[in-house]
């Protein structure tokens, strides 16, 4: 079978994601994978040796500064025309499935194909009823047009009584191992780096790592800024005891595995991260901030919220057998496979009749 995945490439969590997908993938032979990836310049990715001589288009990207989403260069900046270009030149007559991570060359290319197509992400579980906030009529807009499938495996934190699956995790490095009380890792690529460092500097009992775009690595006191790296940033998560991040889904589901106290902080404008800043307060996952100030870090530290570890299951391995069994088992059976093997939370039932978890600490 001959399989043309595509990846949307801006965030790294979808990176994180398709190695994941990349790896169980290969254990099927038969399956011919060619990865697309866009959102980004093909100079910018880095660790791509899981994804052979992959495609690269310019695809469609959001905007930001400081934390919030930048309405007029988004649309000025994605050369609409470009995209609808490299849209009709796809050509697809070659692959037997069309999968896309939300990726919108391939999604649009697959309408009118006659090729069955399937779509695999957290965006898709929007498409069903699970917690939305900001969703106003031009998000709605965006999140249904932006890379739409007829079929799709949604992915979320919980299953809020929907045919979701839990998160597509790379189990291989997330294993726990030592950590280190005091270590911080700091992930905000939308914020502005150099605000928060002098922030950070106030809190002398803890080291901070802090990732993000165009700093080199550096040691300043308890401020370490390090450039991106895969085993690196890997490894830090692993040894540290907090996390502070973006609203985005991938590095939430890391940090949920190995058990880490989360303080997120949502992009302003941007209706996935507003909804998914909900969902974590509505399940009681995170603390969740419109802003990271003096006032929350302080709270934050001083309460110490006792972490929640939950053990999702190789999600990736049983979605690369269902693609290889032909997509054939129902996907509300698959679902509920899943969250059965998912430890680290009872359930109960609320009033309004939709089940909710208890967590086990």
């Amino acid at each position: 079978m001959n399989i043309l995945f595509g990846v949307q490439g801006t965030g790294n969590g979808h990176l994180s994601r398709a190695r994941a997908m990349a790896s169980c993938l290969s254990q099927y032979p038969e399956l011919d994978i060619t990865w697309l990836f866009s959102g980004r310049p093909r100079e910018n990715y880095f660790d791509m040796n899981d994804f052979g001589d992959f495609e690269c288009r310019q695809g469609l990207t959001f905007f930001s500064r400081n934390g919030r989403i930048q309405i007029l260069q988004t649309i000025f900046r994605n050369r609409p025309f470009k995209f609808i270009k490299d849209v009709k030149q796809l050509d697809l007559s070659c692959f037997d499935l069309i999968i896309s991570d939300y990726e919108p060359v391939t999604a649009w290319a697959l309408r009118n194909s006659g090729k069955p197509g399937l779509g695999i992400g957290h965006q898709y579980a929007f498409n069903h009823r699970v917690p939305v906030k900001g969703n106003d009529p031009v998000s709605h807009a965006i999140m249904k047009l932006f890379a739409p499938m007829s079929r799709s495996l949604g992915l979320h934190w919980f299953h809020f009584d929907q045919p979701i699956l839990p998160p597509i995790i790379d189990v291989a490095h997330c294993t726990a191992g030592r950590v280190v009380p005091n270590k911080v890792l700091v992930y905000l690529p939308f914020e502005n780096t150099a605000e928060l460092l002098p922030l950070f500097k106030k809190f002398s009992a803890f080291e901070f790592y802090v990732y993000a775009p165009q700093v080199t690595d550096n040691d300043d006191d308890n401020c370490h800024t390090r450039s991106f790296s895969r085993s690196g940033f890997k490894a830090d998560l692993a040894e540290a005891g907090w996390v502070l991040c973006n609203s985005g889904f991938e590095l939430i589901s890391e940090a949920l595995q190995l058990g880490k106290r989360i303080m997120s902080k949502p992009l302003k404008g941007q209706m996935e991260q507003l909804s998914n800043a909900a969902a974590l307060e509505q399940l009681g996952l995170a603390t969740v901030e419109a802003s990271i100030d003096q006032r929350c870090l302080d709270f934050w530290f001083s309460c110490e919220p006792d972490p929640v570890s939950i053990r999702y299951p190789d999600v990736a391995a049983a979605i690369a057998a269902w693609i290889h069994g032909g997509c054939r088992q129902p996907i509300p059976e698959l679902s509920a496979e899943l969250w059965r093997q998912t430890q680290g939370f009872e359930e109960r039932t609320t009033q309004t009749g939709i089940s909710s978890p208890r967590f086990i600490l």
